[in-house]
């Protein structure tokens, strides 16, 4: 099975950097270092963003007031939970955050790794790991709405823009965490009710504090507390996350000195195409946001409870999930590089705790599939493995 990055190849010589074939690669590319150029994007500090932070914190947006959209994604974790799978509702250990937390059956309950919020305002296209919050005109999605809205799950079709989606991707993806059962809402909280009707109750719920009808009306101008507006308010302080200073930034403006010689000459690796001797990573990681925000495979392996499919019902069918094509079948959208150093565990599973053992899968997937141990990493689930495996090679063997 070939690498979806097409690693493999012996690559250039590069026992000293190149640096004047590094500055033109950068230059040939267009990078300038900064993703956030040009977007509008709030300040941390503004009233909305800090009002978007105590909601994101708030246990009260659970449903059993145990677990907050910071469960899963602490700013101190890289904007993760540094866990392989989260776990939402139920820890035994509800205040516990991190590598710390448990459950009480030993299990992940959530199914997927949770993707970092940091940068979440550079996404243009899409939102979760299947794309299942998208821009429909592809476009500018993290920014506003770009005139054809915006599709969530609760659109009445595929083509279908969400009329309560909000104004740009982060606050539209904020309205689904607490919708589910394993992350946020529990299996009691509004028992068989819609969405509109679990955000309604979760609204009400914190109209009951005099503190928080404060909040919003010095925010909003009235103290009426929708979910709209706590959608709007966790997306602007998502939004307001922007890290995107960092060394490789830095040589990309002119400071040589800002990385050493091996990063030099793993950047010219990784920005070369595999017929001129690099490795190819520019590929799918391009731009100065090093992704091209599309949906690709790389046969990661799935651990965990998974999403329900295949014959072991703890498979992930992935993007295919969304767009019901075979094809799309374990495919995960591509994400960003930026602060990748401390957004592990990485793959759509968190199935590599460190960036060594995620190139080295890249760049050939089945030697990794063969030595990988699924114990180290979700021993409640390992026994569905090799079939989960087994399943996702065929699946890519028989289209060639």
């Amino acid at each position: 099975m070939s690498s979806a990055c097409g690693g493999g190849g012996r690559g250039p010589n590069l026992e000293a950097p190149d640096e004047g074939a590094l500055r033109a690669r950068v230059v040939e590319l267009g990078l300038t270092g900064n993703p956030a150029a040009g977007r509008d994007l709030p300040s941390a500090v503004e009233p909305r963003a800090q009002l978007g932070r105590d909601l994101f914190f708030a246990q009260a947006l659970g449903g059993d007031s145990d677990a907050a959209c910071v469960t899963c994604h602490h700013p101190v974790l890289g904007g993760t939970d540094a866990l392989p799978l989260s776990i939402g509702v139920g820890a035994e250990e509800p205040e516990k955050l991190g590598p710390g937390r448990r459950h009480p059956d030993g299990d992940f309950t959530v199914p997927r790794n949770a993707p970092t919020t940091f940068n979440v305002g550079l996404w243009d296209r899409s939102l979760f790991r299947d794309g299942r919050v998208a821009s429909l005109g592809g476009t500018r999605g993290a920014n506003g709405d770009d005139g054809a809205g915006i599709r969530t799950p609760d659109s009445p079709d595929p083509r279908t823009p969400d009329e309560e989606a909000g104004a740009n991707l982060p606050t539209a993806q904020a309205r689904f965490p607490v919708t589910s059962e394993a992350e946020m809402r529990g299996s009691e909280f509004v028992a068989g009710g819609t969405n509109a009707e679990l955000r309604d109750a979760l609204a009400e719920r914190l109209a009951e504090s005099d503190a928080w009808l404060e909040r919003f009306e010095a925010v909003y101008g009235s103290p009426d507390i929708t979910f709209a507006r706590i959608a709007d308010a966790i997306g602007t302080y998502e939004r307001s996350q922007v890290f995107v200073d960092n060394p490789w930034s830095r040589y990309v403006a002119g400071e040589d000195d800002a990385i050493e010689a091996a990063a030099k000459r793993g950047a010219l690796l990784f920005f070369e195409p595999i017929e001129r001797g690099g490795a190819g990573c520019v590929g799918c990681h391009r731009g100065d946001f090093f992704t091209n925000e599309e949906f690709r495979s790389i046969a990661a392996p799935q651990i965990g409870r998974g999403k329900g499919d295949g014959p072991t019902e703890t498979n992930d069918y992935g993007r295919a999930r969304e767009t019901k094509r075979d094809a799309d079948r374990f495919h995960f959208r591509v994400p960003s590089l930026l602060n990748v150093a401390v957004t592990g565990p990485y793959t759509h599973a968190g199935a590599f705790s460190t960036l060594h053992g995620v190139v080295r899968h890249h760049l050939d997937p089945r030697a990794s599939l063969e030595r990988y141990d699924p114990t180290e990493a979700a021993p409640a689930r390992a026994d569905d493995f090799e079939a989960n495996t087994a399943e996702m090679l065929s699946f890519f063997e028989s289209r060639g």
